[in-house]
């Protein structure tokens, strides 16, 4: 039967620990000296006893029977002074014992029933003991007629000696028996707590809907929860089939399979930290199922690293349901760029005629704002792609100066910034030469230098700069605008995400030029972040790679 966690030590029914060395303690004391007074009994008569036998003989039977007693008697249902009784007797049966022959030294055996009432019963029996004892050995001894030597005179402050040692160290036992019960006692109720904050624990854990795996520092799994259990059972098969779980797991794209150490729970044993890596469980065009799976590492107080978290969690339903809008965008947006392009191409057809300035003049517009349906149209597909794989596929790399490409979007834009007053300082210009598609960097440089300039303050400034170090090109874009708040910057490069502060001031963009531009960086193997504080402006840096990616004879791409 299992023992309640809540119960302390005290309360599994064991009987405290007074109670249980009173009967102990009475048995052996007693059959110390009733083996003692045995002996000399034997020996007595044996070797023929001088003395009065009879009085000898009461004496060593009283002592008998109250080993009898401390034997037989339950001392534990007693009151604790019951016990005390036996003691008194030994001292009169020893009293009578010395009487029968006071030559014999029969008085040392005072000495056992004093040991026991002073390290049983506190200072009370120490000086009951001691003050009887001492009164009884002076009122025989100095009887009349009776002589008294100096060395008799020793044994009342030997009983003494004897007794209050007894009494210190049962102080002393009785102390560290207290403190070590009171540790017990500790103890158990820390025990408790812990196995009720481990209970609580395993509840929550258990309850929750998502996969948890705590590996320890030496990489072996330590704890892991139920839902981990189902999420792990689901992907290991398929119906159908038993497969080993590395056969099943595909990258974030859902095509890409991963080898058994490519896959997170081994990443993460291995000691490698990261956040929301997709799987996907199960071969294309069946039943399968996605996981997110984030790992953390773990740290002691010293800093010691002590293993890691590993949280997993089921995102098919979020990822097919993005799929879905994506490939509705997708074909909602090819439906509509095709009479879009014929609307532009008729609008061209029409201006090449003559006109009146005011139908020219309508024209215009009507072809200007179909161009920029078509463009925003343009940017939905792009960012409708199932997957980056089809960016990557559109880059064209080759070593270009970034510099000349930032140079012809600044002459592009520069009209429309002097409209109000804006000026772009390109003095932050130097030589970069990269490894990239000039085309798609063209595309990232004017949705820049667009933003720039769309959302910056009258006779407000843009910064331009490019670099270069053994690695990378840099290209910076810096403008004196509204900026944007710390809570909306993570969000900057999310797709369809537009600021408030765009919003208020602005009808147009449809939230993805930024999301483009960090595809298409992203695609040529770096980086784009940014900087801004509200009221400030904003800053933009591009990082680019200035090498190719090695081919299959070894030699770099941009050689």
């Amino acid at each position: 039967m299992a023992v309640p966690a809540r119960l302390p030590l005290r309360q599994l029914g064991a009987a405290p620990v007074g109670d249980r060395t009173r009967a102990r303690t009475a048995v052996l004391n007693q059959l110390l000296l009733g083996g003692v007074v045995l002996v000399i009994a034997i020996l007595g008569f044996a070797g023929g006893f001088d003395g009065d036998e009879g009085l000898f003989f009461a004496g060593v039977l009283t002592v008998f029977i109250a080993t009898a007693a401390a034997v037989g008697i339950p001392w534990n249902s007693l009151p604790a002074y019951a016990s005390a009784i036996v003691p008194i007797i030994d001292i009169a049966a020893i009293t009578m014992m010395r009487e029968s022959n006071t030559s014999s030294g029969f008085g040392l055996l005072w000495i056992f029933p004093a040991m026991w009432l002073a390290g049983s019963f506190g200072f009370a029996g120490l000086a009951f003991s001691v003050g009887s004892i001492i009164t009884i050995y002076l009122v025989v001894s100095f009887a009349p007629g009776r002589g008294v030597s100096f060395q008799a005179l020793l044994l009342p402050f030997l009983v003494l000696a004897v007794a209050s040692t007894s009494y210190l160290t049962a102080r002393r036992t009785a102390v560290q028996r207290r403190l070590l019960d009171n540790q017990t006692q500790l103890l158990g109720e820390a025990l408790a707590r812990a196995r009720q904050q481990e209970e609580t624990l395993t509840e929550v854990l258990d309850a929750v809907d998502f996969g948890i795996i705590r590996v320890g520092g030496d990489g072996r799994v330590a704890v892991t929860n139920d839902a981990q259990g189902r999420l792990q059972l689901a992907a290991e098969t398929v119906e159908g089939e038993e497969k080993p779980r590395h056969a099943l797991a595909f990258g974030r794209d859902g095509i890409t399979l991963l080898a058994p150490d490519e896959q997170p729970l081994a990443r993460a044993l291995r000691g490698e930290a990261f956040d929301d890596e997709v799987v996907w469980f199960g071969p294309p065009g069946e039943d399968r199922q996605a996981l997110t799976v984030t790992a953390r590492r773990l740290h002691d107080d010293a800093g010691n690293d002590v293993g890691s978290v590993v949280v997993s969690r089921d995102v098919t339903s979020e990822l097919v349901a993005v799929r879905a809008r994506e490939d509705l965008v997708a074909s909602v947006s090819h439906e509509l760029r095709t009479p879009l392009t014929s609307i532009v191409g008729y609008l061209e057809l029409v201006l090449d005629d003559d006109l009146s300035p005011s139908a020219r003049r309508g024209l215009e517009i009507a072809e200007r704002n179909a161009n920029r349906l078509l463009s925003i149209v343009a940017d939905i597909l792009a960012a409708s792609a199932s997957d980056r794989s089809t960016v990557e596929l559109s880059i064209r790399p080759e070593r270009v100066d970034v510099a000349d490409l930032v140079r012809s979007s600044i002459e592009l834009y520069a009209p429309r910034a002097a409209e109000r007053g804006i000026r772009i300082d390109s003095s932050g210009l130097e030589p970069a030469v990269a490894w990239v598609d000039p085309s798609r960097i063209r595309q990232v440089l004017d949705n820049l230098l667009s933003n720039a300039v769309k959302y910056n303050v009258d006779d407000g400034t843009i910064a331009v700069g490019t670099t270069v170090d053994n690695v990378h090109a840099w290209i910076i874009v810096r403008d004196s605008g509204t900026g944007i708040s710390e809570t909306e910057l993570p969000r900057l490069f999310d797709r369809f995400f537009r600021a408030d502060a765009v919003r208020k001031t602005s009808t147009h963009g449809s939230g993805l030029g930024l999301a483009i531009s960090r595809d298409i960086v992203r695609s040529h193997g770096g980086d784009i972040t940014a900087q801004s504080e509200q009221g400030t402006g904003t800053t933009f840096v591009v990082r680019l790679p200035i090498r190719g990616r090695t081919t299959d004879d070894g030699k770099d791409g941009s050689s």
